[in-house]
């Protein structure tokens, strides 16, 4: 307080030109103090600088480092940072002759360069050069927060320049042009020159031409106004102007101007075109599931398994295949309705997806084009039979089935889980009697296939499948025997990776669609490594065989004919599927280092007109096949130890005897050749004047040796209808059938028939029918425990009138040795039929 006092007293003594001078002081000193607190005091820091950037985008490329598509940050957009000495120079000088032409002679703040833009502003009546330098401008967007920098002030003008000041006494001319060049705002969700090259011109920006150059120069000032994918007139101006400034700052001729402004722009068809559209956004799904917070927030570089050339042949032949597919040239042929597909190639040893086309095209919303039929559900049809197979031959199994068991390709009734009956047929219902395995695969018939399964089981189909792949019909209780022939959902993704165990040696694969993911800082977050094969599926020697049987051309003609769309040539095995209806069309088909699956329908599941997997989706795959493998040497599938060939009998699969006609040699397992000769070609003695046995009445002379097919009782009717002539009734023939027992044969069990109430009762009988052994003499019918009626002779027919209800039939034989068999009881169940018109209620 003293001192306070003393402090006036000695004011009070001053003159009063020195007390006008103290006032004057404190009065500058407040303003001083003023001015640093509005204009300076809560100033950005330089270091904040990088807090600032334009979040780098996560880019997704090829395997060849094609780009695919940018993932942008939340209200961002795409921005990649390039070195100066990346940028074309065209670029550099435009930016400079546009925004700042002292930026190299200013330190950060440009007075005269500022009075000159508003001179040339003003005169021009638009917006034709800036009046901030460019080291205003970066000082501004990079550390001035939104609000700041929308505000139209002379504080905020001011600031600014302090800022521009103190970042050109941080960081050099180049580097303070490198952040504009590669922050600035181009539109179109483009940040930085290279982010604007490629959403205008689709292109590098090292690859911009001046013209371009010019053209992206002119965006910064007002993007939204000079939009050229909006106003190409007002963008066209506006390069121009910049071009016309570039030649009045030294940078080039009048006539390079000139010239420049006549070149021809071609703009990319979209901003940031997306390739692989399907592929990309699987890839985006796993990308925020491993890196949720890089994804958006740091940007990767994420290098993928994709190769992009090839992902193009998909798309094109995919379209051309369903032109031709509804636009037929063939007399007669209608169009088939197909209006999507899919295809998905991968590496079977490696599992990368190699390519991936979810629909013909992404972005047609008028057949669901987005949706990913590749990962979508889908019936497989008889695409699943090589799997059916693959367990029943399983050498660890009792009985292994081999190539070369015989499977009766007849009709046949099953029950199914849910006590119905179930009777396959094949596609045409053409039946073909006794078949091989390897017939039947090739061919894909239905009846074998299901005969197969109900030999193997469910469990083991469904389990085999889930460890190569195919998860979705473990989780599925409704499926039953129709399974092998398609009843069930499955991913084509999903069966392309299954097959896979074939083309391998029985590995399950796991598919792969990301090789590498790194930073934007160069650091490695993850790389793929080859996986280590030690999951054996199956075993390699039924792998082999499968694939064999699956790549052999003389195998499928009963079904595909000869030289089909199966044959590439060169080694491959490939199995078709169709559905009913037609909804759903399939091949999956593979070399040693190459399996592809395609999908033909449509994705809102109508049926399509008689497509079949052959003619549907084949084509496609042939056609991907050879322009995908074209040059690339031809491989042969590694036979592995332990398989054998032996000779056959090419109709029974056992061992020649003399009588068998034809032979063939096939593969087998080691220690699952037959052992037991050929039992269907059998010779009799016939008296060649009566076609009957020869007996001892019969001359020498008319004893001649015949030969005869002696088919399993359930090919029986088979055999009649396709001229084959039994023994004589009375020859003591060896039945083929392993299954020895009395058995019935019609009606089929769980079966519901209708009586018709227009039809006479005595013409809707249903013909009663069993597989005897030898030595029997008679067989006897009940029904629910009451006799029907004794046959004493094959085929052991009896015919019996339908009755209301529901029934159990049993079958009793009398055989020579005095013994008696009985068969397993048939339920059945008859009903009224009801005309559909009589079905509901009139009004």
């Amino acid at each position: 307080m003293k001192k306070f006092l003393l402090l006036l007293k000695h004011i009070r003594r001053l003159s009063p030109r020195r007390k006008l001078a103290l006032i004057g002081a404190v009065l500058l000193l407040a303003f001083g103090a003023w001015l640093y607190a509005w204009l300076v005091s809560d100033l950005p820091s330089i270091d904040r600088l990088q807090a600032g950037l334009a979040l780098p985008s996560t880019r997704i490329y090829d395997r060849n480092g094609q780009l695919l598509y940018e993932i942008l940050p939340p209200e961002g957009g795409r921005n990649t940072a390039l070195a100066l000495n990346e940028i074309p120079q065209h670029c550099i000088q435009a930016t400079i002759a546009t925004e700042d032409a002292n930026f190299y002679s200013h330190p950060g703040v440009d007075v005269v360069g500022i009075a000159r833009a508003l001179w040339i502003n003003l005169r021009g009546g638009e917006v034709l050069a800036g009046g901030s330098t460019i080291t205003q401008q970066v000082a501004r967007n990079l550390l001035l927060d939104p609000e700041q920098r929308a505000e139209r002030s002379l504080r905020r003008k001011l600031r600014e320049s302090i800022l521009a000041i103190r970042l050109q006494n941080a960081y050099s001319k180049d580097d303070v042009l490198a952040l504009y060049l590669n922050q600035s705002y181009y539109g179109n969700l483009a940040y930085g020159i290279e982010g604007a090259a490629r959403a205008y011109f689709g292109k590098s920006a090292p690859e911009l031409s001046l013209a371009e150059c010019a053209l992206l120069a002119g965006l910064i000032q007002a993007p939204a106004v000079y939009d050229p994918l909006a106003n190409l007139e007002a963008a066209k101006t506006r390069q121009a102007a910049v071009l016309d400034l570039m030649a009045q700052n030294g940078y080039l001729s009048q006539e390079q101007a000139e010239t420049a402004k006549l070149d021809a722009l071609q703009f990319a068809a979209t901003p940031f075109p997306i390739n692989a559209p399907h592929f990309v956004m699987a890839v985006w799904t796993q990308l925020q599931r491993q890196f949720p917070e890089q994804v958006y927030q740091g940007g990767l570089e994420v290098v993928t398994t994709v190769d992009l050339n090839w992902q193009t042949i998909a798309q094109e032949i995919v379209q051309q295949q369903l032109y031709r597919l509804n636009n037929p040239v063939v007399a007669g042929r209608v169009p088939a309705n197909a209006r999507n597909a899919a295809l998905v190639a991968l590496d079977p040893h490696t599992g990368q997806v190699l390519t991936m086309l979810g629909s013909p095209d992404y972005f047609d919303e008028t057949i669901d084009g987005a949706v990913n039929a590749a990962l979508a559900p889908r019936q497989p049809g008889s695409a699943l039979k090589p799997f059916t197979y693959a367990a029943a031959m399983n050498p660890l199994r009792d009985q292994p089935w081999t190539a070369a068991t015989m499977v009766l390709d007849v009709e046949t009734p099953f029950v199914t889980r849910k006590l119905e009956s179930y009777t396959p047929a094949n596609f045409g219902l053409v039946e073909h009697g006794p078949v091989l395995v390897r017939e039947a695969l090739a061919s894909s018939m239905n009846i074998p296939a299901v005969v197969a399964l109900a030999d193997v089981g469910l469990p083991a189909l469904v389990g085999l499948l889930k460890n190569a792949g195919v998860e979705t019909l473990a989780d599925n209780t409704g499926v039953d025997l129709a399974i092998t022939l398609g009843g069930g959902e499955v991913r084509l993704l999903d069966l392309a990776q299954a097959y896979s165990i074939f083309a391998n040696g029985g590995y399950r694969v796991q598919p792969t669609m990301i090789l590498k993911v790194s930073d934007h800082a160069g650091n490695v977050l993850y790389e793929w490594k080859p996986p280590r094969l030690d999951t054996r599926v199956i075993d390699e020697r039924v792998a082999y065989i499968i694939t064999d049987i699956l790549s052999d051309d003389n195998a499928r003609i009963a079904g595909f004919g000869r030289n089909s769309a199966l044959n590439i040539g060169r080694p491959a095995a490939a199995k078709t599927g169709t559905t009913t209806d037609f909804r759903d069309n399939w091949i999956v088909g593979y070399t040693p280092n190459l399996v592809v699956g395609v999908w033909v329908g449509n994705a809102d599941n109508t049926p399509m007109t008689n497509v079949t997997g052959v003619s549907g989706a084949a084509p496609a795959w042939n056609a991907f096949m050879r322009r995908v493998l074209l040059g690339q040497p031809e491989l042969a599938f590694p036979e592995p130890p332990g398989i054998v060939r032996h000779e056959v009998c090419a109709l029974s699969g056992l061992l020649p005897t003399p009588e068998c006609p034809l032979r063939k040699t096939e593969l087998f397992v080691a220690g699952t050749v037959p052992t037991k000769p050929d039992n269907l070609y059998q010779t009799f003695e016939i008296n060649r004047q009566t076609g009957l046995l020869a007996d001892d009445t019969t001359p020498p002379a008319d004893r001649v040796q015949r030969v005869y097919l002696v088919l399993p009782q359930e090919a029986r009717d088979w055999g009649i209808r396709n001229g084959i002539l039994p023994p004589p009734s009375q020859a003591a023939v060896r039945l083929p059938d392993e299954k020895t027992g009395l058995r019935l044969l019609e009606p089929d069990p769980y079966t519901v028939f209708q009586l018709s109430p227009i039809t006479p009762p005595e013409t809707q009988r249903l013909r009663l029918t069993v597989g005897a052994p030898p030595g029997t003499l008679a067989v006897t019918y009940l029904m629910d425990g009451a006799e029907l009626g004794t046959v004493t002779a094959a085929p052991w027919a009896l015919w019996w009138p339908l009755e209301l209800g529901d029934h159990e039939l049993v079958a009793r034989a009398q055989m020579a040795d005095g013994t008696t068999q009985t068969s397993a009881t048939i339920p059945f169940r008859v009903t009224t039929y009801v005309p559909p018109e009589m079905r509901f209620g009139g009004n």
